[in-house]
């Protein structure tokens, strides 16, 4: 699972998607977990990394990284190779 190559996110949270024109807004953690998908992490090195940081439950994180991927690809800013 990888973020579309056409996607452009700034520091700040702003995501653009080059090929629609279309650009959103996410928080910190958002742009936290849109960087570790680049990076090519699992869903649970992701989950554990917040975990971590934000000192937070894991089954917690887990649902809240799994909304917000789910999101990711309603959006198409995930290009899903691999169908698990």
């Amino acid at each position: 699972m990888n973020i579309n190559k056409n996607i452009a996110v700034s520091d700040s949270g702003f995501v653009f998607n080059s090929t629609t024109g279309e650009s959103f807004s996410v928080n910190p953690i958002g742009v936290e977990i849109i960087e570790m998908l680049k990076q090519e992490k699992t869903i649970e090195e992701i989950n554990q990394n917040i975990a971590e940081r934000y000192n937070a439950d894991l089954v917690t994180i887990d649902k809240d990284v799994s909304d917000f991927i789910d999101l990711l690809k309603q959006y198409s800013l995930i290009e899903n190779q691999d169908a698990a």
